[in-house]
């Protein structure tokens, strides 16, 4: 049977926005919600859905969110332990959308407390992955992908039979905004350029990660960590359309994929209604003006930040999370205009290649990674 009440981490952001329009069509009641900063959007949709808790990250907007919504009987909390106390309120279902590696503590914390995870945040598996997929055996819950792709492949999955006989995953890629360029067109791209994606409509920090298919190398580390498979049998294709989602191929070299018009409230109504199918707010594909599907390989040598993430995953331990932290921060600087597009690649590269570390035993190890590649991209630029 269907959710009827989910909390939303992140419920401002693209995702957020998207996944409380599915939860409006549905009628879900919605338990908690929380932001980083931008209170405004987050009091609106505290007086729309009424919920027993609100989180700011940010401890001064926290306050005076609670100033503002004191009329309500909606509690606010701020910070990482409000995010964790969100963890253990009365909803079935938790909605990860906030951006970063901020979502790994309180994914493992909704896990351990017994609560199904949909999740869009990709750093939850990048960086934690193992601690991530032990704890839901453990627990026995659901770990529900939202991002496009790897909905998609959950999806063909569910028509493969139990022993599946794969032969690899095709993850596809819209290829960004500078598809085809080289490094040489790319030295002087600007931050206004970056922004500009050409199917879907996303926050900053995403649609930079979408212009160096760095997004696209934190999905390769996702699905090998959530579909149990080796990143060598995880196939990059670049389909400008965004029409295929992704696909699956078996050993006999049939093919199933996952098709719908680029709109994520498809993934996230899933996400929260599986195993069930309802109506959906999202129209459908028109195949009579639909001309035409391209499909090309990814360039590695341009896009670094795919590579990268490649050769993380193949030396394991923490270095997925080290090139998840040098990426953070490396994004960040390029849209703070402190350093070049090329270099982001650049940074994500020399942090995976140089640094030494081991194994993810718990959260601490993780973090303690994390800020060491944080710390190596800072002192590079120095």
């Amino acid at each position: 049977m269907m959710v009827q009440k989910i909390s939303v981490l992140g419920s401002t952001g693209s995702i957020g926005t998207q996944t409380l329009d599915v939860a409006r069509k549905l009628h879900l009641q919605v338990t908690a919600l929380s932001a980083h900063s931008s209170i405004e959007l987050l009091e609106e949709q505290i007086r729309e859905f009424h919920p027993a808790l609100a989180v700011v990250f940010d401890e001064a907007r926290a306050a005076q969110l609670k100033v503002n919504i004191a009329d309500t009987d909606t509690k606010v909390l701020a910070g990482m332990d409000g995010l964790l106390e969100i963890c253990h309120d009365d909803s079935e279902l938790l909605v990860n959308s906030v951006v970063g590696m901020v979502g790994l503590a309180p994914t493992l914390e909704a896990i351990a407390a017994k609560k199904h995870i949909a999740f869009a945040n990709k750093e939850t598996l990048v960086a934690g992955g193992a601690l991530v997929m032990n704890a839901v055996k453990e627990n026995g819950v659901k770990l529900l992908p939202v991002d496009s792709e790897h909905s998609a492949i959950f999806q063909c999955l569910q028509a493969a039979p139990p022993d599946k006989k794969l032969k690899k995953i095709l993850l596809t890629a819209s290829g960004g905004p500078f598809f085809g360029k080289t490094a040489d067109e790319l030295k002087d791209v600007t931050v206004e350029q970056a922004l500009h994606h050409p199917n879907w409509d996303m926050g900053a920090k995403i649609t930079i990660d979408s212009a160096t298919m760095m997004n696209k190398g934190l999905e390769i580390i996702e699905a090998a960590w959530l579909f149990d498979t080796s990143p060598d049998d995880i196939e990059v294709v670049v389909h400008r359309e965004s029409i295929i989602h992704s696909m699956i191929e078996f050993v006999d070299h049939s093919i199933l994929a996952q098709l719908g018009v680029p709109d994520m409230r498809i993934p996230i109504q899933y996400a929260i209604t599986y195993p069930e199918r309802v109506p959906s707010l999202v129209p459908e594909i028109d195949w009579k003006t639909l001309s035409q599907m391209t499909f090309y390989s990814a360039d590695e040598h341009t896009f670094k930040c795919l590579a990268a993430c490649k050769r993380a995953m193949k030396k394991g331990g923490l270095y997925p999370a080290v090139a998840n932290g040098a990426n953070e921060v490396a994004n960040r600087l390029f849209r703070d205009r402190r350093i070049s597009f090329l270099e982001i690649g650049e940074l994500v590269t020399a942090a995976v290649d140089t640094l030494n570390v081991g194994a993810a035993t718990c959260l601490d190890d993780v973090l303690n990674a994390d800020r060491l590649a944080r710390e190596f991209v800072f002192q590079s630029i120095q």
